[in-house]
């Protein structure tokens, strides 16, 4: 019997094949938008760490990867996704340190206890349900349009997981950096670390990166901006070290 699940997917090596992730053909599928997040989540041993909206898992198998003491788990709302990340995590032989989580982020109290988290991160859908065009695929849909989860529910939920002093680390586009520093702060995750991302060095900030801290005195640093492509169109150095090149 053929398996066209199976057909539908690509598997990419990670940090010289010391990783592999499986994702669709079609569909939602991962972007350098993952590593940048990853390598600024300031992840300790022994820390316990909560994605929201984990796609097929990238980000938490980054993370354990880095840390083998970390407890990590991934809520997705879209089960093929879910199912996706579940396989991601057993293929790189992670289970004893993941968990995938297939829900609505706002309904973790049935699998989560508020208050234990000491990171929580995402990249969150990033236009709002009724702007621009709707992507005619479903899942991609819901990974960039606020229809299943709301830059509000990222940090309402962050505030609610984590400890005091837990950090949320989130990757956004600068356009709206605004809404999700305003965001933040009213769910009392104070604005601690801010960096933008450029696609080279004479292009305007396209992402940006935040770290807010729970109940954090005000003051932000804003640290040097990250450039992702040199003049020849080649990853720099230091995105190169972000993806394990």
């Amino acid at each position: 019997m053929v398996d066209h699940d199976r057909l539908a997917m690509t598997a990419k090596s990670l940090f010289g094949g010391r990783l592999k992730i499986l994702q669709k053909e079609e569909g939602y599928r991962f972007s350098v938008d993952a590593f940048i997040l990853a390598h600024h989540i300031p992840l300790k041993d022994m820390d316990m760490g909560v994605d929201l909206g984990t796609g097929c898992g990238i980000v938490p198998v980054i993370l354990a990867h880095r840390s083998s003491s970390a407890r990590l788990y991934g809520i997705e709302i879209q089960k093929d996704l879910a199912d996706l990340a579940s396989r991601n995590v057993r293929l790189n032989h992670m289970e004893d340190r993941i968990a995938i989580v297939c829900g609505d982020m706002k309904n973790f109290r049935s699998y989560l206890e508020p208050g234990l988290a000491d990171v929580v991160f995402s990249n969150p859908p990033y236009r709002k349900a009724l702007s621009g065009r709707i992507n005619p695929d479903p899942e991609r849909a819901v990974a960039r349009h606020e229809i299943k989860g709301t830059l509000s529910d990222v940090a309402s939920v962050a505030e609610k997981l984590l400890r005091p002093s837990g950090r949320l680390v989130v990757i956004y586009p600068a356009e709206r950096i605004a809404d999700l520093l305003s965001q933040m702060r009213a769910s009392r995750l104070e604005p601690k670390r801010i960096r933008l991302v450029h696609s080279r060095q004479d292009s305007d900030a396209e992402l940006v990166l935040a770290e807010g801290r729970k109940q954090g005195r005000p003051g932000v640093k804003v640290v040097s901006p990250l450039i992702v492509l040199k003049e020849d169109g080649g990853y720099t150095d230091e995105l190169k070290e972000m993806i394990g090149e």
